[in-house]
């Protein structure tokens, strides 16, 4: 079995790649930016047709997910008014996103990167990053 500990450019090329993919084919240009564990952005696209505001959004998101090691999209049910992480959104300095599309990208137990997608609906952000995460492992495991 191979041994991944951290996403590197070589992994977040595959990761684009299968989640623009995914984008091409559903009809919505994303934007899709890959982290480390740590959440430090190792690579970035905005495919044609991507929203420029949405840039930021798709790497705070993928951001989130890896360090804080939980998808976006958990965030949001547990930051409404009077849940438990309520505000939480205004954490580190207004970073932490609390919307569907971002995913932490595990490895044998161990999150090894995040991916965060913006442009289209929290669902569609969502499937486009569920899309890079599955075709990505699905190459790991061959």
């Amino acid at each position: 079995m191979k041994t991944v500990t951290r996403i590197d450019l070589n992994d977040a090329h595959k990761l684009i790649a299968s989640a623009a993919a995914h984008a091409d084919q559903i009809g919505v240009p994303m934007c899709i930016a890959i982290t480390d564990e740590s959440g430090q952005l190792v690579a970035f696209e905005r495919m044609e047709g991507g929203k420029v505001t949405s840039t930021t959004i798709a790497i705070d998101k993928a951001f989130t997910a890896a360090a804080a090691k939980k998808a976006t999209h958990e965030y949001g049910v547990s930051s409404q008014p009077g849940a438990p992480a309520y505000g939480i959104n205004s954490a580190i300095g207004g970073r932490l996103m609390v919307v569907g599309g971002g995913l932490p990208i595990s490895w044998n137990g161990q999150v090894v990167g995040g991916i965060g997608v913006s442009s289209g609906t929290p669902e569609q952000d969502l499937a486009v990053a569920q899309a890079g995460v599955n075709g990505w492992l699905a190459e790991q495991a061959s």
